[in-house]
């Protein structure tokens, strides 16, 4: 039977660099929004149990989320090297984050890394060939920002080594003990990425952001639960990070590439069809991307309401909050 999902304690935390076959993933939420609310924008540090080693999915919020997770006390046991100059959050930032994985290159995925990067310590990005270039040209290009990658405009400051994924190929994140798959989505006509994160046999799928098939005229999601439906029928995959933008109120022609409960409730279903059937009950599915609104109002409880209502599947939704600390197991 699968465990649930939970916020986890500092006693459950080990010592560095030591791994728990077996024991699934710690993931700190650095951005839990999507849209405007700028220093809240998706990004989810990704280790397994028991390992500082880590890798960002998505950075368009880093520091700031760092903070907001020290201050909740989730790097409480963290212990400085004699005579080190950093912060803790500056200690997390250049030693344990060894690496990025950019789905797609709008800002509210990429503002956190940029920002950051003059002081960031030497580490790979990670992204499919059409995202790294975007990387490259619109960004680190001397214009709206130093060039800190090992590629592009001239003088190239080598922060960064720009890693072109292949899709469906396993690639080794460097420092870590995981590894990652790239699957292609469809953002509304760009080009965005779902990245299936690996290590000793589970896993963990990390999604960009995606419209549904149906509007895009595509088959992206349905390709993506085709790979992992093995890994869910065996328990493998210990959790979903999905987008949902909007409430159902929102309509299709609006969606701009993004999901909604009734969309995520109907490409679920997709999925345990794929593994044979009641299949998805207890698996935590990870909430990124809600719009942060500036009405009096914010939608993440009207989202929540829409998708434990439809929730025929038992499949358990989690509404992330920046600087929080999850234990999928």
């Amino acid at each position: 039977m699968r465990l649930t999902a939970s916020l986890v304690s500092l006693s459950m935390l080990l010592a560095p660099n030591v791994a728990l076959s077996g024991q699934g993933f710690d993931v700190v939420v650095l951005g839990a929004l999507g849209g405007i609310q700028d220093g809240n924008l998706s990004s989810f540090l990704i280790q397994p149990h028991g390992d500082r080693n880590a890798i960002a999915c998505d950075a368009g919020s880093l520091v700031n989320g760092l903070k907001i997770a020290q201050d909740k006390g989730v790097f409480g046991d963290i212990k400085l090297p004699e005579g080190s100059p950093d912060s803790v959050v500056g200690h997390v930032l250049k030693t344990h984050i060894k690496g990025y994985l950019i789905s797609h290159a709008h800002l509210d995925h990429l503002a956190g890394l940029v920002i950051a990067s003059p002081d960031d310590s030497n580490k790979t990005i990670y992204s499919l060939p059409s995202v790294s270039a975007e990387i490259e040209q619109n960004y680190f290009n001397w214009k709206a920002w130093p060039n800190m990658l090992d590629r592009g405009q001239q003088p190239q400051l080598k922060k960064y080594h720009l890693e072109d994924l292949k899709l469906g190929e396993a690639k080794d994140l460097t420092g870590t003990r995981m590894t990652v798959t790239p699957f292609p989505l469809n953002h509304g006509g760009a080009d965005s990425t779902a990245f299936l994160i690996e290590s000793e046999g589970e896993a963990i799928l990390c999604f960009g952001d995606t419209g549904p098939d149906e509007v895009q005229k595509a088959s992206n999601m349905q390709d993506i639960w085709k790979a992992v439906a093995d890994k869910v029928r065996q328990q493998k995959l210990k959790a979903i990070i999905l987008e949902v933008s909007y409430t159902n109120d929102r309509p299709d022609n609006l969606l701009f590439g993004h999901l909604t409960p009734k969309w995520v409730h109907k490409t679920l279903h997709v999925l345990d069809q794929e593994a044979g059937g009641n299949a998805l009950k207890g698996l935590p599915v990870v909430v990124s991307h809600i719009k942060y609104s500036l009405t009096n109002e914010q939608p993440q409880e009207a989202i929540r309401k829409e998708l434990e209502s439809g929730n025929d599947l038992g499949v358990q939704f989690v509404i992330p909050e920046q600087g929080a600390l999850y234990h999928f197991r």
